[in-house]
């Protein structure tokens, strides 16, 4: 299945890895039932399992409730991946 993964066109240009780097392996990873090794791929895969949840309620029923919901989980999820980020360039970089 790896073979099939889009390449990483920021990391081939810039020769660094961007935010979304790891998030097809850790997806595959969860489709392979290993959870762990997926959240020490791309830490944010959870929330953004939740962001992913949460606009699917939003679509089937959108209220007004639900849309502040996704907005404050959108936030959540920004600050994970930059998080996560920061710290794995801070990791590489030492």
């Amino acid at each position: 299945m790896e073979d099939y993964m889009l390449p990483c066109l920021f990391k081939q240009t810039f020769g660094f890895d961007c935010m979304g780097c790891g998030l097809q392996r850790a997806a595959l990873l969860l489709s392979e039932g290993k959870f762990v090794a997926a959240f020490f791929m791309y830490p944010a895969i959870y929330p953004l399992l939740i962001l992913a949840l949460t606009l699917l309620k939003y679509a089937l029923k959108p209220t007004e409730k639900t849309g502040r919901i996704v907005i404050f989980v959108a936030a959540g999820n920004a600050v994970v991946i930059v998080l996560a980020y920061c710290i794995k360039m801070k990791a590489l970089f030492l």
